[in-house]
Parts: C-alpha cells; structure tokens; sequence
C-alpha cells in the first residue's frame, strides 16, 4: 500500500461546535449533562485523536427523555396540531439542514472517517428525505368498512407513540434522517441514540432544531454506550416502537428483548450482497460499478456488493478490469480533494477487518490486490480482492465490513442463483446482463430486498422501501410500508 493523501493538521476543519465543555444530552428541549456525571471521548479516525466528549447516559437519563417525549407526545402542542403543521415542522427541518449542510458534513468526516463528498452526499440525501416525509402527513388515510344496516365501521390510523431511533456509525446523520422523518410525520415523538463513535452531528442537529417551531420533547438524544444507554431504551416498557439499523448479532438481542413487552420493531441489519455478472454484460461499466459497490465508504456499508460472482468465459478480463478500477480508490484524509477512501472507523473495527487476510489464507485462496496491514500505522485498509476461494469459505460468508470482496467464478443460471441464495444474509444483489429476460428471471429468484440490475446501489430519500430478506432485518424504511411501521390501525365500530 502507497502513503495516503494528507493535509497540514492545522488546514483540517474544526467546526466551532467542538470547542468547549463536553457535549449534553438533549432532553425535552434542553441540554444537561448525564446524571452520572460520566463522559466518552470520540476519536478522529484520520489522526485517532479525540475530537470532543459527549456525556455517556445511564437508565436514569434515559428515563428522563422517554418521559419527556411521552409529554411532548401527549402535548396538544403536538398531539392536536393538523397533519399540514407537520408538514411544515419537517419542511423547517429539511431547511435548516440545508443551510448548515457542510458543517454536518464536515462533523460526520470527523467522527467516521468518510471521504467528506461522501458525508456532504448524505446530508444531501437526508434533506431529501425530510422533504419527502413533509408531504406524507396530509396523506396518510383511513378507511370506511362495509357496514351492516344501522352501523357504521370505520378504520384509523394513529401513531404509535414514543419510538426509538438507535443508528450505526457507518453513516451518521443519513441513517438518522431515515428514522426521525418517518416517525415525525406519523405523529410520533422520537428519542434518538446515536452510535457511541458518531454522535457529533446528530448533537449539532438538536442544537438546529432550535431555529424550527418544532415542540419542545418531540425530538430528544441520549448518547453513550450502546450497552448501557442503549440497552436501557429498549427494555423501557413506556417505549413503543424501536428502529434499528446495525449488526445482526445486536439485532437479534433486540428482537429477544423485545418479547418482554411485544415492542414495535424496525430491523435493518447485516449484508454480504452478491454481485452477479454475466458473460453477455458490458463488462467496463459492470467492473466500475463492482469496484464502488465494494469500497465506497471503505466498504463500511451494509449493501456493499461483497460477493462477486462472474460468469467462466469472461473471468479473467472482468478480474483485470476490476483491479484497474480498483487502483482509481486512493487513500487519504477525508478532507483531500482527491480522497477516495478513508479511514476505518475505529481502531477495534481496524483490527477486525485486518484479521479476515489470515481468515482468507488459511483457507487456501489468493489475496491478489490488497490485503495488507496499513504501513503508516493508521487505520487504512487498501481495496482488497480475494480469488481462489469457495462460496463457503469465512471470507465469502461472514460481514467483513471493510474494502474485502472474494471473486468467485459460475456456471449458469441456476448455479449462480443458488450460491447468491446460499448465505444468512438478503439485503442487497446486484446483476448485470444485457439480456433483460434473463434480468428480470434471475431478480424474481434473488432472496434480498433489494436488487439492482445494471445499476449501483440507488439509497433512496424515502420513495423506495429498504430492508432484508432473512437475518438481514425485518421490516422496511420508506416507501409506503414505513408508514404502517410508525402507526397502528384502529377499527371503530358504531351503532347507529
């Protein structure tokens, strides 16, 4: 691996926001610090030095800000306003984002290390998305039932209540957006706990939300350790609803914790999405989109196409093209213009990813590009291919959660469908043919959520529904299956 793209340490940004005490818990509107007095630092994964402190809350503080959002929640202030002043409240949202885009992009940058015109694209995904839930709350119908003589049946729509937002590292503020835009236009009130790692822009959005009209307590956080602040949200029993984009493993306990009380849950989890390219595709165009679909945000994404399935005849000049695609992925500090890829997120993920180049040769196949340990000491991975590997090896089954793709070579339709098919995971799958028939064959028996044929990955601002088939989640975010996510129906039945 090449020395990465640097800056002058005193040319990198420091948002005004940083300076200072440590930062607060947001709670019905207000800022104070965790009762225990207790604080975490987050560390720049460019420098792996500590940008700030966010307070660590426990059980106590978290039952302040579920209790604040049930007041909020139960507040005619919210519960009585018209759907259109809802709309307006997320119109005011998507603005003052806009206005304040590149500051919370610049935050996300520091906090996980992502390239920062890729943080900028997510916070302009995310206006986007506030946008699009503002035209949701005037929309949202109920039904009349077919009713016997001398009654009238109806059916209602009505938010759950107070709903939980826990979001991952990978992409701050954008993951963010998904959850508290839907959860608002429905009615709910929100009480939103960041990743420990990233917490710094979803901070600086409460201290926004104070040039909106939006109610005091509708939109509270609670940062800290997902095992301990976390832990405590979802177990509250005045908590209806929890939506939670993360690992497989976490998703499980929440689903188990979740019996206690039959809580509400959205689950967007884990991925080892295949890339499916036939002989007959435009070989070029497929190679590019594979090399980004893999390495964009340091392949710390959950749709990262990480399974690259090639048809024989056309192997090795998909390989060769794929490495020349490859090497355009330049490491360096999020903030140079020239950066592709940046850091891992943190040094713990580091060391993980770094263990699967052991995990791939012990399983005899071949690191052809990539799959060596930072020189500088840091925390970059350089674009790593694996080949020569079975689709039942470690490395081709397991998240790696990094820039690591395995190329594995088929044998037609059926062969490649099942080895897609075969794994945990049914998130995201991607083909490429010029044959739209064999497109559309092959989509009908992908088991994901998402499949993309000639196409990136498309991160939809709301019309699109997103989630996974299997131990990739349950449940979806946006399109219109997110509204019956954040609200129940009620059957009225009336004598006349």
């Amino acid at each position: 691996m090449s020395h990465h793209l640097s800056l002058d340490p005193a040319s990198r940004p420091r948002p005004r926001f940083l300076d200072g005490a440590p930062k607060q818990l947001f709670i019905g509107g207000e800022w104070r610090p965790a009762g225990s007095g207790q604080t975490l630092t987050t560390i720049d994964p460019m420098t792996e030095q500590v940008i700030t402190s966010i307070a660590s809350a426990d059980a106590a503080d978290v039952d302040l800000a579920v209790a604040a959002a049930r007041r909020a929640f139960e507040s005619d202030e919210w519960s009585a306003i018209t759907p259109y002043q809802r709309g307006l409240y997320l119109s005011q949202i998507a603005d003052v984002i806009e206005a304040n885009a590149d500051e919370l992009a610049t935050l996300d940058s520091l906090d996980m290390g992502g390239p920062f015109a890729l943080t900028r694209w997510m916070v302009g995904n995310a206006i986007e998305t506030y946008r699009h839930y503002a035209g949701w709350p005037t929309k949202i119908y109920g039904q009349t039932a077919p009713s016997a003589p001398g009654q009238f049946n109806y059916v209602v729509r009505q938010p759950l209540g107070v709903t939980v937002a826990i979001t991952p590292w990978n992409g701050p503020f954008l993951q963010m957006s998904w959850k508290v835009a839907p959860a608002l236009a429905t009615g709910n009130t929100v009480v939103a706990k960041p990743a420990q790692q990233t917490s710094l822009s979803a901070l600086r959005f409460a201290e926004l939300l104070a040039q909106t009209d939006l109610p005091r307590g509708v939109f509270n956080i609670i940062t800290g350790e997902g095992g301990v602040a976390g832990e405590a949200l979802i177990q509250h029993p005045d908590v209806n609803k929890v939506s939670f984009t993360g690992s497989t493993a976490v998703g499980k306990h929440l689903l188990a914790a979740s019996a206690v009380n039959v809580k509400r849950l959205t689950l967007e989890l884990g991925g080892k999405s295949p890339t499916i390219v036939f002989a007959d595709a435009d070989l070029p165009a497929a190679a590019k989109a594979a090399a980004g679909d893999f390495l964009n945000g340091s392949g710390q994404s959950c749709v990262a196409g990480t399974r690259i399935f090639v048809e024989e005849p056309v192997r090795e000049e998909f390989s060769a093209l794929l490495a020349e695609e490859m090497a355009t992925y330049v490491t360096g500090d999020p903030f140079h213009p020239d950066t592709v890829i940046g850091p891992l997120a943190s040094r713990a993920h580091y060391d993980r990813v770094v263990s699967y180049f052991d995990v791939a040769r012990d399983a005899g196949a071949t690191i052809t590009t990539g799959g060596v340990e930072d020189p500088d000491g840091g925390l970059f991975v350089a674009p790593t291919l694996v080949e020569n590997v079975t689709n039942d090896a470690r490395i081709a089954q397991e998240e790696v959660f990094g820039p690591v793709a395995v190329l594995i070579p088929f044998n037609g339709v059926d062969e490649v469908v099942r080895m897609s098919n075969d794994s945990i995971y049914g998130l995201a799958s991607y083909v490429w043919t010029r044959d739209l028939s064999q497109a559309h064959t092959v989509a009908a028996r992908l088991e994901a959520g998402s499949v993309f044929i000639n196409s990136t990955a498309q991160m939809s601002s709301g019309i699109l529904p997103f989630g996974g088939f299997k131990q990739s989640g349950i449940g979806r975010e946006h399109g219109t299956d997110v509204i019956d996510a954040f609200t129940e129906t009620k059957t009225v039945v009336v004598n006349l």
